[in-house]
């Protein structure tokens, strides 16, 4: 059947995308330049460290390998930083994905994978949100997904590349095997921020509480990182069953306040979270939540892991036996 490249596979959500594939018997291939992701995080799987913008060393990995299908994980993802500092987003995010895609058109690889976000919506005239929902970002790095998007029907109309589109809402958790978790320097992502700061961290930074929400803080639909895994290797047989290009939402389809949260890291970790009050981020939406139903409907998926407290649970198993992250230091 042929191998499947990942790129950004040693990072958070590809590494468990990677596991997924290799225990139904596939042939991964990692693709990693290592500025986010670790080698640790491959579990033994190939992995080259390239850069994604290196077209030639992509064409000879897809040569080398045999590669069939790409998922395209490898990106620059903070909404804050994207606004701050859109240029790396541009070059990382952008011409990134147009360097992945020119590859597969130079060796005829016919299938990706390509991973979105719901940063692309920019502020919700509706929820929960559709695929129908009109795309307008408000941040650097939805602009830029939604530009990856863009290309992706034009290489299809050029080379022939179907593709399978996820937008996700908010990765959360680890896997529950305890061998894979969430390990960014720096830390930005709320669930591990609040168990840090319940364990007697730096006390956890809230942006924002006077949104027009329940409670005055965001609202955002986490959903399961091995959760969207499955989604991906369901996406994944679509196109190798020579299914349509395809565009899904990927959520729980519930929203979950900040608020919501740091009770959830309270009551799991057994302590109270410290945290601070902070001004609004610029480019953050109020309320995000997904309609899931189609992907359900079309895929066969469905989020094992919905409730809230099961997933900080598995993110905190991880912290507790991972306390440095991969590298033990």
């Amino acid at each position: 059947m042929g191998s499947i490249l990942i790129t950004g596979g040693a990072g958070y959500i590809g590494s468990h995308a990677a596991r997924v594939l290799t225990r139904t018997g596939r042939d991964v291939i990692l693709y990693d330049n290592l500025s986010a992701g670790h080698r640790e995080a491959a579990l033994g799987a190939p992995l080259i460290e390239a850069d994604i913008r290196d077209v030639e060393a992509l064409r000879a990995a897809f040569r080398r390998h045999q590669v069939k299908a790409v998922m395209h994980f490898a990106a620059l993802a903070s909404v804050g930083d994207s606004v701050h500092d859109p240029a790396p987003y541009y070059r990382h995010n952008v011409e990134g994905t147009l360097s992945v895609l020119e590859a597969m058109a130079g060796e005829s690889v016919k299938a990706l994978v390509f991973s979105s976000t719901a940063a692309v919506f920019g502020e919700p005239v509706s929820v929960p949100i559709t695929e129908a929902h009109p795309t307008r970002p408000i941040n650097a790095y939805g602009e830029t997904k939604l530009a990856g998007e863009r290309a992706l029907g034009h290489f299809e109309r050029a080379y022939g590349i179907r593709s399978v589109t996820l937008r996700y809402f908010n990765a959360a958790g680890a896997d529950p095997g305890g061998q894979l978790g969430e390990d960014h320097d720096p830390e930005q992502h709320l669930i591990p921020l609040a168990i840090d700061a319940a364990r007697g961290g730096a006390p956890l930074q809230v942006f924002g509480d006077d949104y027009p929400t329940p409670d005055g803080t965001c609202l955002r639909d986490y959903i399961h990182v091995s959760d969207l895994a499955e989604a991906h290797a369901r996406a994944l047989d679509r196109l190798e069953r020579g299914g349509a290009s395809a565009t899904y939402n990927l959520g729980n389809g519930r929203p979950h306040s900040v608020r919501e949260v740091v009770e959830a890291v309270g009551q799991v970790v057994g302590r109270p979270v410290t945290w601070l009050r902070a001004p609004r981020r610029d480019g953050d939406p109020a309320v995000l939540y997904a309609s899931n139903e189609k992907i359900k409907a079309e895929l066969g998926w469905a989020p094992r892991y919905e409730d809230l407290r099961v997933i900080v649970e598995t993110a905190w198993r991880w912290r507790v036996s991972h306390p440095w992250g991969f590298s033990g230091r």
